[in-house]
């Protein structure tokens, strides 16, 4: 199993759902980038369950910086962050080892993996992994700040109910920093939970839709065909257990417009090359324009549901019923938000590492 992305700065990611610790080794960082323990655990906090809408499962997340770290900075050697699981019920899937829940990895697990993974809580393919990316992504968003570089994500859609569009970035940004449920509109936010409330007291879950925005890289970062800036991006987010489709910019909805529509037209603003509109999300060629990046993610509906449901017994190779135990989420479309944050600010700080070199990042 390959596990590291990432190519002037990778990124490691290792442990199990139900294992000791759970963690992430950052590789090729720059040395003097500032690290605040507290900017980790805020974005670890946001990526936390809480509420009716998220499962109860209750891990603290009291993440040990182990190396690459030295009176808050990095010193340039791998950094290594580790965090403990503190509230395991593995009783909860003992059937799983032969009865392998629709919609997860169960199943295409035991056929790469002969029966010897971890299927407790999902193992390695659990989304608890997505702890420790997160906590790697504070540190990089704390490099890209230096350079003036921001990355918001808002739930654009959740269980049929839609916020507004990213209009100011900045403001927007603000609105939605630090918040477990980033929804722009306050009125959608409350439709949104209600929806997620309903599907979970019909044992049941909801997906939903997530809009990112990086704003401030240059332009001109980024490879023509195999390594594309959508093509790096993508492969950073579809790691990200519940995403199942990706689109840059306006997406899909090119493909009903005509080329004097879709067609971003150049101008000048304040001595710099922009463009009039966005629709291609500040990617052209697979290479940057100076213009905010963004994509869109789809987040299917939380697999792990209480409605029976069809599987096979692996052991008898016969049809039987399933209802899955244990603490889930009815949607975990506001969870994933901080996730694609921390891999979006992943990748462009691979990108831009590549491109300018790692001391790019040295702090004046």
């Amino acid at each position: 199993m390959k596990n590291t992305f990432g190519q002037s700065v990778a990124v490691t990611l290792f442990g199990e759902s139900h294992g000791a610790e759970i963690g992430v080794v950052i590789d090729g960082i720059t040395p003097g980038i500032r690290v605040k323990e507290e900017d980790i655990a805020a974005a670890l906090d946001r990526r936390r369950p809480s509420g009716r809408i998220s499962t109860t499962r209750a891990e603290t997340d009291k993440f040990r910086i182990v190396s690459g770290v030295m009176n808050g900075r990095t010193t340039g050697t791998p950094i290594c962050i580790l965090i403990p699981n503190t509230d395991t019920r593995s009783k909860d899937y003992s059937r799983m080892a032969s009865l392998p829940r629709p919609g997860h990895a169960d199943f295409s697990a035991e056929c790469k993996y002969h029966g010897f993974q971890d299927f407790r809580g999902g193992g390695h393919f659990s989304g608890r992994l997505t702890a420790p990316l997160v906590a790697a992504g504070a540190i990089a968003c704390s490099a890209l700040s230096e350079k003036g570089i921001t990355i918001g994500t808002h739930i654009a859609e959740l269980g049929g109910v839609k916020d507004r569009k990213f209009d100011v970035y900045a403001q927007d940004f603000a609105l939605i920093r630090g918040s477990s449920f980033p929804v722009l509109d306050d009125t959608a936010a409350q439709e949104m939970r209600k929806a997620a409330e309903k599907a979970a007291c019909e044992g049941d879950s909801v997906g939903g839709v997530l809009e990112t925005a990086i704003c401030g890289v240059p332009c001109g970062v980024g490879e023509p065909w195999f390594d594309t800036l959508e093509g790096v991006l993508a492969h950073a987010m579809y790691s990200i257990p519940a995403v199942k489709g990706v689109e840059f910019g306006d997406g899909f909805a090119l493909s009903a417009m005509r080329g004097s529509v879709s067609n971003d037209a150049y101008i000048m603003e304040y001595g710099h090359v922009r463009t009039a509109t966005n629709h291609a999300g500040g990617i052209c060629g697979g290479i940057t324009t100076g213009m905010p990046i963004t994509f869109r993610l789809a987040v299917k509906p939380t697999p792990s549901i209480r409605k029976p449901q069809r599987t096979i017994n692996l052991g008898t190779m016969k049809g039987e019923e399933l209802t899955v135990e244990g603490r889930h989420d009815p949607t975990v479309v506001h969870r994933a938000a901080p996730v694609a944050d921390a891999l979006s600010a992943l990748v462009i700080l691979d990108l831009l590492s590549s491109r300018f070199g790692t001391d790019w990042f040295l702090p004046a």
